[in-house]
């Protein structure tokens, strides 16, 4: 299969250009393993609403891998999927509001165990789908055939983990509290009508980290998948439509603003979900005409950075840092987006990072040992292009031999130093192959820059010594949600919490706290007197009521 394409931006004479051609083509396996090649088109015919997978005749969207099935390059046309519009998403939206009912609805009343009974279901009938997800996963968006069984089998950890946090929360709320003459049993409730949409960097476990939580707290759904990693959907959407009660769950398909903009423009939707970025998020806040009611659970955009101190330990920092800035190409918020290193090391940290970086391995998802792979999405070697040709034109380098180098599906990953901040490099989250290094001699520059960045979601701080890191670990603590110490950046384990401050994030993520994102404290509180004494008493032993109830689920 052959991915490089004879471009040079940088006057490299012809011989230098066939030689690194050839490097290149060498790392890349020509044959694709018979359980990875795609035998027939996937054309999505159906999608779930109101419990029902209906047909759909309407027009539709191609959708196309930037990686090549046949020896000359070409993309490869996967199947293709409903483009839906404003019609069909009512029509979801009509279906979550009728199974949520005004609160009276099955699934918003139903006990927590039956509730526990159907996320089981579903879940043992998702691992059934192992191979075809993890399958489209690799073709859909590139990711590894390592990190895609990762995704699919941290997505079902996560809902196995969610169901346990789920009972325990109701374990511990299965009991009544008296303060100052008043009793009160309080619970976690649902919110109402929830609108999901995910990334398509990790198309099922970021969106199954918000929809997950939102299904099981008694929320009703809808769903949108992302641009790409849309099919990998498909498999699923009979096991939405079989293990929960009509109108639970609704999966369209189409663009976002033909069909998320109706949902929110009717004001009839309790809460956003979304992973992606602040401009989307903006616009479809600004199109709900009742903003202060609508509860925003966001995952958005981070320039996450790493510092290496001095006494760093120079092999682990590297290291940490190539997994930090190239995993999955960069593709991801938690990403590191900008390294900063300390005068007194940078020429022997460069030297030796853009020596690592030229030496990881281009291929395809299924190759081995593999650590880049093709970009998902076609335009994006050209705009990787734009902030090299940017920073270049500004005073920057590139420092790895192989920088920048094209493939038709791919650019290589540029280290560039001096970067600064006037660069767009600098101030756009580049989400790809791209690595802008900063030199610092006081500590106070990196720590300022990070106050006056519009993100603080994580940082990753690589140093020694004590008395220097207290300070730095307490400062940085403050100015974002997570410090990684001599580590990259990363969202796990998704018991931890996941936000971020400023306009990285709103709401927290992970298996505890998700639950508590999609779901209020609301209680029945009584006095105490013979009557009310009495009379709960009663509902207690006719069992009738789902709310007020001690049972205690094993």
């Amino acid at each position: 299969m052959v991915f490089v394409l004879a471009l040079c931006n940088t006057g490299d004479h012809l011989t230098t250009l066939i030689k690194v051609k050839q490097q290149l083509m060498a790392t890349t396996t020509t044959a694709i393993p018979e359980a990875f090649q795609i035998k027939e088109e996937i054309h999505q015919k159906t999608y779930l609403v109101n419990g029902e997978l209906r047909k759909w005749d309407g027009d539709t969207s191609p959708v196309i891998s930037t990686i090549s099935s046949t020896e000359e390059y070409a993309p490869t046309t996967l199947g293709s999927v409903p483009d839906m519009g404003e019609t069909e998403a009512l029509e979801a939206l009509d279906s979550a509001l009728a199974a949520y009912d005004k609160g009276q609805g099955l699934w918003p009343t139903m006990k927590v165990k039956d509730r526990v009974e159907c996320m089981e279901s579903f879940v043992k009938k998702m691992e059934q789908k192992r191979e075809q997800v993890v399958k489209l996963l690799m073709w859909e968006i590139g990711k590894s055939k390592p990190d895609s069984y990762k995704e699919f089998d941290r997505t079902v950890e996560y809902i196995y983990d969610t169901i346990e946090e789920y009972k325990q929360l109701d374990r511990n709320n299965a009991k009544f509290e008296k303060h100052d003459g008043v009793y009160a049993h309080i619970r976690r409730g649902p919110l109402g009508v929830v609108l999901c949409l995910g990334p398509y960097n990790y198309p099922l476990n970021e969106t199954f980290a918000l929809l997950i939580p939102a299904i099981i707290m008694g929320n009703t759904t809808i769903f949108k998948p992302a641009k790409h990693g849309v099919l990998l959907i498909t498999p699923l959407l009979e096991a939405f439509q079989s293990c929960f009660p009509k109108g639970v769950v609704n999966i369209l398909f189409g663009r976002g603003r033909t069909v998320a903009a109706p949902i929110m423009q009717t004001g009839k939707v309790d809460v956003l979900a979304l992973i992606g970025n602040s401009k989307s998020a903006n616009a479809l806040q600004e199109q709900h005409p009742k903003s202060n009611r609508l509860r925003l659970v966001l995952g958005l955009e981070a320039k996450n950075p790493a510092i290496v101190l001095p006494d760093a330990e120079l092999d682990l920092t590297i290291n940490e840092c190539i997994s930090g800035t190239l995993s999955f190409n960069g593709q991801r918020c938690t990403a590191l987006k900008v390294v900063y290193v300390h005068d007194e090391i940078k020429d022997k940290f460069l030297k030796n990072f853009a020596e690592k970086v030229d030496g990881l391995k281009f291929g395809n998802p299924w190759d081995d040992g593999v650590s880049l792979t093709p970009l998902p999405e076609p335009d994006k070697p050209a705009y990787i292009q734009e902030l090299l040709d940017d920073a270049l034109a500004k005073g920057a380098k590139i420092i790895n031999k192989k920088g920048g180098k094209h493939f038709d599906n791919y650019i290589w990953p540029a280290v560039l130093y001096p970067v600064t901040k006037d660069m767009r490099v600098y101030q756009e989250e580049q989400f790809g192959p791209i690595i802008p290094v900063l030199s610092f001699q006081d500590i106070e520059e990196p720590l300022d820059d990070m106050a006056e960045s519009n993100y603080g979601q994580q940082v990753s701080l690589f140093g020694k010594d004590v008395y220097t890191l207290s300070p730095l670990i307490d400062t940085l603590a403050n100015l974002v949600c997570r410090v990684n110490l001599n580590s990259s950046c990363q969202r796990g384990p998704d018991v931890y919490p996941f936000t971020g401050r400023k306009d990285s994030a709103q709401s927290t993520l992970s298996v505890h706290d998700a639950l508590r994102s999609f779901s209020i404290r609301t209680f029945v509180a009584f006095k105490d007197n013979n009557l009310n004494v009495q009379t709960v008493e009663q509902l207690m032993e006719a069992k009738v009521s789902n709310f007020l109830s001690t049972d205690y689920i094993l």
